[in-house]
Order: C-alpha cells, then sequence, then structure tokens
C-alpha cells in the first residue's frame, strides 16, 4: 500500500491478517531448513587472545563448566572496562530495566522486599570504576518493579510497576545520580504489572500486566504532571493483540505517522498452551493504533492494524522499530524458544521447532502485511542441533534454579534471546542482544538480509556465590553460568565534544555530537578507528545476574578494522 495511506488506519480497525555438534553445526549454517532462512548466521571471528567458547555457537558446554573455565568471562573482541563494586554486591535481576540516562544506569530485583534492596543507582562518571550512589526503596514498586523499569530522556523520568501489587511510581532523575520520587498512583489488574515502556514524548507509559491472556489488560499511565500521575481507561484485550512487552513508533519511523500512535506488541505463546493460559498464543507480532491515548481522546480504543505469527519459538517480548538504509523494520524478540511449551525441550526437538528464541528482522514498510527478512538464530537455536545440545547440556535437577524462563523440564539453562539494542535507531548497523544464558552476543545487520554475529561477552559463572538479589540464585544451587538478559546501552565516550547530547527517548541522534538535547547533530561520523587516545570508545553498558553492572568496549583492533560499521553509532536511550 502507499505510506501516505497510513494514517487512514488509525479511524478503523484491519486484522491482517541434520547435524549435531561442532563441526555438524557449522555444515548446517550453509543448509536451509523448512522456512527457507540459513540454520544459523554467521559466527563471529574474534581476537588472537580473547578467550573464546569451544562448542556450539551460544553454548557453554559441560567441560566449560565443570572445569572452572567457565568462571572466568568469555569474550570476542569486547573487553571489560569496570563493574559495580562486588564486596557488597548481593546480586541483580538482569531483565529488571535495566535503563539509563545521562551518566547513570538503573536496575531492579524482584528480590526487595526480602533483600531490602530496591532499584540500584550507578554513577558511571567514570566507567572503569562505576560508583553506587542511591538505592530507592522507597515505593513498593522500587522494591519489586519486575521488567517495567523504564526510564525517559525526553520527560526525565523513572517509572516502575510493582509486579506483585498495584502500585506505579514515577520519579524525577534531572539529578541522574540522586532520583527524587515525584508522584504515586496504585492501579493495576488483578495480576499486576509485569512490563512497560514510555510513549516517544515521555508522557504516557502502558504497563503490561502479569497475565496475558485472552481477557488481559494493558494499564495506562498520564504523566503530563509526573507529581499526580493518573491511569486512563485501562484496555482489555478479547482476543489477539495482548503484549507481554511493547514498544512505540518514534517520529519519522513511518511517514505521516505521528509518534507514540503505533504500538508494537509482542503476544506471547507457547506450543500446547492452553486457552486460558497466560501464554495462549499465538506467538509474535500485532501492530495497534493507540492514537486514542496518545491524543486523549475520550472513550479511547485500541485498534489493531495487522498480524504477523509464528510456531517455532515462544514468549514473545519486546517488538523494536530501527530503520536500516532508511527502510522501516521491526527487531523481534522471543525469551522461551520451543522448550517454554508443552513437553519442554525434549518436545521441541521432537517437532524440528528451536529449542531457544532469537531475533528476527521484519518489513513494516507496508504496516498491513509485515514480512520477516531474516532470523538471527545462534548454533544453539538450530533445530538441528536440537537434541545433540540437550544431551550435551548438564543435567542439573529440574527446577533447581529460578530465572530460566523455562519449564522444569527443560532443565536450568536457556540460550533465548530476550531485548535487542540497535546501536542508532535511525540508522541501525549493529544489534546488541541480551540472550539469558548465552549473554551478551552483537550483530552486523547493516545487510538486513545477511546478518552476522561480530562480537560477544559471557560474564563469568558465579558457581555458588551467595547473592539473595539475584535472579539465578537459590541456596545450594550451582550456576555454571551467568545471566544477561535485558537491555544494553551503546555509549560513545571520550570523543571530547556532544555525548550527553546525543540522548533523547528513542535513543537517537546524527553527527558528530554538536546537536541539541534531541539528539539532532550534524556532520558524520564519531571518531572511531583511529590509534589508542585519539579515537572514540564504543561501550556497552549491560547488567548480568551475578556480578550486576559492567562497562564492556569494543577493542581497539576491531573498531579500526570496521570503521564504516562504528561511524553513526550513537549514545543510546
Amino acid at each position: 500500500m502507499n505510506k501516505r495511506d497510513i494514517p487512514r488506519l488509525f479511524a478503523v480497525s484491519a486484522a491482517a491478517a541434520t547435524s549435531l555438534l561442532l563441526s555438524a553445526a557449522i555444515a548446517s549454517a550453509q543448509a536451509l531448513p523448512a522456512d527457507g532462512f540459513p540454520a544459523s548466521i554467521p559466527k563471529a571471528v574474534c581476537g588472537p587472545t580473547d578467550h573464546t567458547e569451544s562448542g556450539l555457537q551460544g553454548e557453554t558446554t559441560e567441560q566449560e563448566r565443570f572445569s572452572g573455565d567457565s568462571e572466568t568471562a568469555y569474550n570476542c573482541n569486547l573487553e571489560l572496562v569496570g563493574e559495580e563494586p562486588q564486596d557488597t554486591y548481593q546480586g541483580a535481576y538482569s531483565q529488571d530495566g535495566p535503563a539509563y540516562y545521562d551518566v547513570c544506569a538503573y536496575y531492579g530485583t524482584d528480590s526487595g522486599f526480602k533483600t531490602g534492596q530496591g532499584i540500584k543507582v550507578i554513577d558511571v562518571s567514570d566507567p572503569s570504576h562505576p560508583v553506587v550512589t542511591a538505592n530507592l526503596t522507597d515505593t513498593p514498586a522500587a522494591l519489586d518493579p519486575h521488567e517495567t523499569l523504564s526510564a525517559n530522556a525526553n520527560s526525565r523520568l523513572l517509572a516502575a510497576g510493582q509486579t506483585n501489587g498495584p502500585n506505579f511510581a514515577v520519579y524525577d532523575i534531572s539529578d541522574c545520580r540522586h532520583p527524587v520520587l515525584k508522584g504515586t498512583v496504585d492501579a493495576s489488574s488483578p495480576s499486576f504489572h509485569h512490563m512497560g515502556n514510555f510513549a516517544p514524548d515521555g508522557k504516557t507509559f502502558y504497563a503490561t500486566q502479569n497475565f496475558r491472556g485472552v481477557g488481559g489488560y494493558v494499564y495506562i499511565f498520564d504523566l503530563s504532571d509526573p507529581a499526580h500521575p493518573q491511569a486512563l481507561a485501562p484496555w482489555q484485550y478479547t482476543g489477539d493483540g495482548r503484549p507481554h512487552s511493547l514498544n512505540l513508533n518514534w517520529d519519522g519511523f513511518l511517514p505521516g505517522v505521528p509518534e507514540g500512535t503505533l504500538l508494537f506488541a509482542g503476544q506471547p505463546g507457547e506450543f500446547g498452551a492452553a486457552p486460558t493460559d497466560s501464554s495462549f498464543g499465538p506467538d509474535g507480532l500485532v501492530i495497534e493504533d493507540v492514537s486514542d491515548y496518545q491524543f486523549r481522546r475520550p472513550n479511547p480504543q485500541i485498534r489493531i492494524i495487522s498480524k504477523l505469527f509464528w510456531a517455532d519459538q515462544g514468549q514473545s517480548e519486546s517488538m523494536i522499530p530501527v530503520h536500516i538504509n532508511g527502510h522501516p523494520y521491526i527487531i523481534s524478540t522471543d525469551e522461551a524458544g520451543g522448550a517454554g511449551g508443552a513437553g519442554g525441550w525434549a518436545a521441541a526437538c521432537a517437532r524440528g521447532a528451536s529449542a531457544f528464541g532469537y531475533p528476527q528482522i521484519i518489513d513494516v514498510a507496508d504496516v498491513m502485511n509485515p514480512r520477516i527478512v531474516s532470523k538471527l538464530r545462534l548454533e544453539v537455536s538450530d533445530p538441528a542441533n536440537c537434541t545433540a545440545l540437550r544431551m550435551e547440556t548438564p543435567p542439573d535437577p529440574p527446577g533447581t534454579a529460578p530465572g530460566t524462563n523455562l519449564p522444569a523440564s527443560s532443565g536450568t539453562t536457556n540460550y533465548s534471546e530476550e531485548t535487542c539494542v540497535p546501536d542508532n535507531p535511525e540508522d541501525t548497523k549493529m544489534l546488541a542482544c541480551g540472550f539469558q544464558n548465552a549473554q551478551l552476543r552483537v550483530f552486523d545487520v547493516s545487510d538486513p538480509t545477511r546478518p552476522k554475529e561480530i562480537a560477544y561477552w559471557k560474564a563469568g559463572a558465579p558457581r555458588a556465590r551467595i547473592l539473595p538479589a539475584s535472579g539465578s540464585w537459590a541456596p545450594g544451587v550451582d550456576r555454571t553460568v551467568d545471566k544477561i538478559a535485558h537491555w544494553v546501552r551503546w555509549v560513545v565516550a571520550d570523543k571530547g565534544q556532544g555525548d550527553k547530547a546525543r540522548q533523547n527517548g528513542k535513543g537517537n541522534g546524527k553527527g558528530n555530537g554538536n546537536g541539541n538535547a534531541n539528539g539532532n547533530g550534524n556532520g558524520n561520523g564519531n571518531g572511531v578507528g583511529g590509534r589508542p587516545g585519539n579515537s572514540a570508545d564504543i561501550q556497552l553498558w549491560t547488567v548480568s545476574d551475578a556480578h550486576g553492572f559492567q562497562v564492556l568496549r569494543f577493542s581497539k583492533s576491531f573498531t579500526a578494522q570496521h570503521k564504516d560499521l562504528f561511524k553513526n553509532t550513537v549514545t543510546t536511550r
């Protein structure tokens, strides 16, 4: 359809509808499974001194785990700059946030009521020595935010919704190191808050609920006056459209479509889920018109524009809008894969599904007819490797460790992808993605039909370290892998000018940092790739369950070899 016709959609509802281990896996990457896409994408080529994986792409092998090797981080073209102090560290839920503003990072834990740890505030002005400056414990939402924790640079607000209660809290982060509570409101469905996201202008927050099945709700909050947040009329889904997580369109994502009026919902589905289950599918992307809420119209309605479902994964989450070569795409996420369905990992292998979830690049230039153009499968997600990988993964007693997002029958390892962050939403060339126990993986997507892996970081395993605030810890459990699940931040550092100005609510910015507070810079390039001390560092900020906040950077040799890939990278979120 003609892009100029897209705004007309907002007035009506328009529903649219082989090989087993390493050598075999490498061969299978050349084959095309039944879906017509490569079985796995090319592996990263690592530096000569990197501590690299020895098994399948993404895997931590049994030998690596029990020899003690996995206690040292695995790295490929990324190196550690600094991490939060470990002497008083008691764990993190890497999916609770993280959120970022200015020189600060924020993350939460689901165990705040037990441990007294709420939302941690990290000052990263010295990346080699991040410092905890505050611990927000003054609201029920701060003590129990789950995946609702989110920041918006346009409004300078931090929001959190309680996952075991109705509380919703808003903090002023103008001084990012010392957030100030602005206002709270108690409003939720009986199942309470699960995930959430701001509209780009920071004046509306959408909170998904723990029950995402048929009849589930999304709660919408008006934050125009942060001191008095108002719950707008919630929306109940009687069919498709139920978001596990959600993202909204930024200004200019689609021609003629005002920002914040399109909602990209990850509707969760699991193989074999009952119609009354929270994960009753189908699994995939639903594009929705939320302009009534954005414009505060009376009796607001949410209207479905189109749907795109798939059957080989499970638990769709965020749907991230990006431009690649000027073209609009959505990056999909699935946190459980086929191993999350009925019968667990073994049943996924038997039906030829990918055991673990992975990103997809979806063309949405025609929002009525979204289509998948590539699948970023690691070798651990190749269906041909499913049975052998299951047999080679340590047979931990089922259900002994939390944080897997899988049924107990699937064991205690989950290599599924949960989030991705583009290096520049308006000119995306790379994605940094959290793959849970496969941890942080970075991809070159400059050709969206031929993605490839270029780097990874797997933080060291905690083993039996006592971490009561960690999402992966339980008494007596030997954790032989760490977990990185959620939002990474790209940071362009040490180039002299404009880092702070390059931030806005969608993580957008252009040029060389000579921009205003909305990231509208000029020029091209950011000084990447020169001699050490004479060029920008490209950092990735992240959080793992066992180590908390960490700052990584791409090696100078790698950025020097790939200047074109990094030249328009911006500081995101």
